[in-house]
């Protein structure tokens, strides 16, 4: 029987054509072989249609096996709405874009059929060589015991850290300044500026091999 192969998707940020040329060369790399997507976040703000990537995603997971885990834009308009941060703060942080997208004047008005598949996203996805996340890990933590700040956000010390998890983690959050992931012995880094004119890239894994087999990127 043909392997599965888990296509791992970095930070998209409402772009949407990149988005869609991606899941095209995914199908094609795929060529028939059972497939599933991970996400890792920021699917909304900063590009110009967060609410076409939704409404992608969402359509994309009656057809195939999709993880879509939580990012911090996510965290950040969820916040928004429940007030449980400043409307401005998330606007600055690229939320306009999205709110513009959705040709709505505030984030009370986004669509309750978004705003649900927003918050129903979960912090982790452990297949049992890796775990995928939006920003990484705490590195003096265990992973079962992780806060979802620095699930969300974390950068350094994890980004330096060589130490071995026992999982490799696959992230975003921190956009590489080459366009190309970021692979180190303990972590992959695949948010490659896709917002920032750079491709958006998936890290192709099967169940038999714990490093990316390859990475298919798109760039328009």
């Amino acid at each position: 029987m043909t392997a599965v192969r888990t296509y791992a998707i970095g930070d998209i940020h409402g772009s949407l054509e990149k988005l869609r040329s991606l899941l095209a060369l995914c199908e094609r790399d795929a060529d028939g072989a059972a497939m599933r997507f991970a996400f890792v976040g920021d699917y909304i703000d900063r590009g110009p249609d967060s609410r076409g990537v939704i409404e992608c995603l969402m359509a994309l997971q009656t057809q195939h096996d999709v993880v879509a885990l939580m990012g911090n834009h996510e965290a950040m308009a969820l916040a928004a709405i429940e007030n449980s941060l400043d409307v401005g703060t998330w606007l600055r942080e690229g939320g306009d874009a999205t709110l513009r997208s959705f040709g709505v004047a505030n984030p009370y008005q986004l669509p309750r059929a978004h705003v649900d598949w927003l918050s129903s996203r979960r912090m982790t996805y452990d297949d049992g060589l890796r775990l995928f996340v939006h920003a990484g890990v705490d590195p003096e933590k265990a992973l079962g015991a992780q806060d979802d700040d620095d699930l969300l956000w974390i950068r350094e010390p994890f980004l330096s850290d060589a130490r071995d998890y026992g999982r490799l983690i696959v992230h975003g959050h921190t956009p590489t300044s080459n366009g190309q992931p970021d692979v180190r012995s303990n972590r992959v880094n695949i948010d490659t500026g896709a917002v920032f004119g750079y491709a958006l890239t998936a890290a192709v894994f099967t169940d038999d091999h714990v490093s990316p087999l390859a990475f298919v990127q798109a760039s328009e």
